[in-house]
């Protein structure tokens, strides 16, 4: 008997006459907000989870979803439940709930950042043609070619910003749980900062700002535009969507929420009673918009990331430290709405932050040399354009300029157009292939001077393309043997802001003190320093010279000094050196003049500036 016994276990397992508990995937629970639940609720997903017997506990202690990440061994045992074997399991449980194994994660060792870790969701996405198309675009376009270490790349910032967006999003969750920030919000913050370059074409902002605006006039377009275009075609082409879904994004409300923090609301509510103008989350998670892209007052970690990078490359030192600002980040009420704030006692390093930005765009962004290398090469694109085809979808094909209008082909668009040319032999591209050989030969034009509009005027965008005629107007009164017209001038203005236009961006921020957490104020510039800016907008105007021989040079620089005399613009710096004869007749540009009336006197000379005549007194 002992023997028959044994073999009927041995043929049928006592584990199969058992019948099996109900399990419920991960996935389905995904789909709910824990911290929505109730006790009932709680109770439902232990039972549910295998957990059944310590249900009773969690509901004599009244836990609900809200409560869940915050327990820990030594709850679980105040409240009974004795094995240590089973307290372990029911926190695995719950870690589930809102987090994921770090054997899933995978880890970037980043020069900036240092060693990171993505997500898996991040890292499906980063391991796509669309994404790895940015380690072909520079992230400064030209100013490589000025600073030889600003090699850096779209795809290791592309990175370090959804790093820093999961670190913000991740600081407010843990420091303001009443905030009810969800795994979702998280993942969709980070997958927003991760994309919000995808967009970006050959040479970063040259593309954008300089070549389409020339190549198709009329098109309003931005790299942002193409970032939400080839974000859908990242998720469609590469069938990310059950990725998606399988890791808790609920689809389409989350591509909605992740590609309005990248470009804003895509969706104005026609309703008067609702002026909530964005879909993928309500206005009580509102403060989630200010993470990547802050259209509200410009403090972001896109910023973050690029002052360190961009330093770091450039070899300028960089003043703003992001770890500060995510120690006093918390979310406050201003006017009935949650707004991401910061200590009082960090407002002075908020204007460092903007100085820092703008001493960027001085020394490196705006470099007068680096911008007219973008000039040639986007006047190279433009003689190569209609010559280049790039296969896209259906096996149609398009240009350089028309290639935006299909991600497939956007895709295959990236800085190695400017080799292609460079190194093709085609008797079409000649006159494209020639400009490109005088850039890397340094052959470039030359820059003939810099001046600003007096205060509180500026160059209108209507008169732009009448800038280099009027420069080639302005005669100089010296005479010359040379003879210059506009095609040989180039004139390039320059906005230089905090980010808010003429605006103050600090006026925008709140701050909360240390006695009153939650209690929003604003600090007003007078109340921080005197030595603060008093504007915070200004144009710089420069003009280059396509001929590069001595006499053109020297007179080009004399028709300059003319051009800003007669267009009452700030004297060109060497202005006294390189036109000594025009700039002693305009009494503005007198430092030592106290007088307003268009008239000084100098050396027993009065010299009468709109008329230009001398009398010897």
């Amino acid at each position: 008997l002992e023997n028959r016994k044994r073999l009927r276990e041995e043929i049928l397992p006592t584990d199969l006459c058992v019948t099996p508990e109900k399990k419920v995937s991960d996935v389905s629970w995904r789909h709910t907000d824990y911290q929505d639940w109730g006790v009932e609720e709680t109770c439902k997903y232990l039972q549910l989870k295998g957990f059944g017997e310590w249900q009773q506990k969690f509901r004599d202690h009244q836990i609900t979803g809200v409560g869940l990440p915050y327990i820990t061994d030594a709850h679980l045992e105040r409240m009974g439940i004795g094995p240590l074997g089973a307290r372990l399991q029911i926190l695995h449980c719950l870690r589930n709930l809102w987090q994921f194994s770090v054997d899933r994660m995978k880890v970037f060792n980043d020069p900036i950042h240092g060693h990171i870790e993505m997500h898996p969701l991040l890292v499906k996405i980063i391991d796509t043609p669309q994404f790895q198309r940015l380690r072909f675009i520079k992230q400064l376009g030209g100013t490589y070619l000025v600073f030889p270490g600003a090699s850096h790349n779209r795809f290791e910032h592309s990175i370090g910003v959804g790093y820093l967006a999961g670190r913000l999003v991740q600081a407010l969750y843990e420091r303001q749980p009443e905030l009810r920030i969800t795994q979702r919000d998280m993942l969709c913050v980070q997958i927003a900062g991760l994309c919000h370059d995808l967009g970006h074409g050959p040479f970063s902002h040259m593309f954008d700002g300089i070549f389409i605006p020339l190549a198709r006039p009329g098109l309003n377009w931005k790299h942002e535009t193409a970032s939400l275009q080839m974000f859908d075609h990242l998720v469609s082409a590469n069938h990310l969507e059950t990725a998606m879904e399988q890791y808790g994004l609920v689809l389409p409300d989350d591509i909605i929420f992740i590609k309005e923090q990248i470009a804003g609301p895509t969706y104005q509510n026609q309703s008067s009673n609702n002026k909530w103008p964005y879909r993928g989350r309500s206005e009580e998670k509102g403060f989630l918009y200010e993470i990547v892209a802050n259209k509200r007052n410009g403090i972001d970690v896109d910023k973050w990331d690029y002052f360190a990078r961009d330093c770091h490359h450039l070899g300028i030192q960089n003043n703003f430290d992001y770890k500060r600002f995510l120690k006093f980040a918390r979310v406050c009420e201003v006017e009935n709405k949650k707004h991401i704030c910061t200590r009082d006692k960090e407002v002075g390093n908020l204007y460092d932050m903007f100085h820092t930005r703008n001493c960027l765009h001085r020394r490196a962004y705006q470099h007068k040399v680096g911008n007219i290398i973008e000039t040639m090469i986007t006047e190279a694109f433009l003689k190569a354009d209609k010559y280049i085809q790039i296969e896209g979808s259906e096996g149609r094909t398009f240009t350089i300029s028309t290639a935006i209008d299909d991600m497939e082909a956007y895709t295959k668009l990236t800085d190695h157009i400017f080799l292609q040319i460079l190194y093709s032999t085609a008797p079409e591209l000649k006159e494209a292939r020639t400009i490109l050989n005088n850039v890397m030969c340094r052959k470039l034009y030359k820059c003939i001077g810099q001046t600003q509009p007096k205060p509180d005027t500026k160059i209108l965008p209507h008169e732009l393309d009448t800038l280099a005629s009027d420069v080639a107007k302005s005669i100089p009164q010296v005479p010359s043997d040379v003879n210059l017209d506009p095609g040989d001038f180039i004139v390039s203005v320059i906005n230089i802001d905090y980010g808010m236009k003429e605006k103050n961006p600090i006026n925008n921020v709140r701050f909360y003190c240390k006695n009153d957490p939650t209690n929003a104020i604003r600090i007003r510039k007078d109340q921080v320093s005197q030595l603060l800016p008093e504007k915070f907008a200004e144009q710089l105007i420069r003009v280059y010279c396509k001929k590069t021989d001595e006499k053109s040079i020297e007179a080009a620089k004399k028709y300059f000094v003319q051009w800003c005399f007669d267009r009452d613009f700030t004297k060109p710096q060497d202005g006294d050196i390189i036109a000594p004869e025009l700039t002693p007749l305009k009494a503005s540009w007198d430092e030592d003049s106290d007088d307003e009336g268009g008239k000084r006197v100098m050396s027993g000379v009065l010299i009468n500036s709109k008329t230009r005549t001398k009398l010897v007194l």
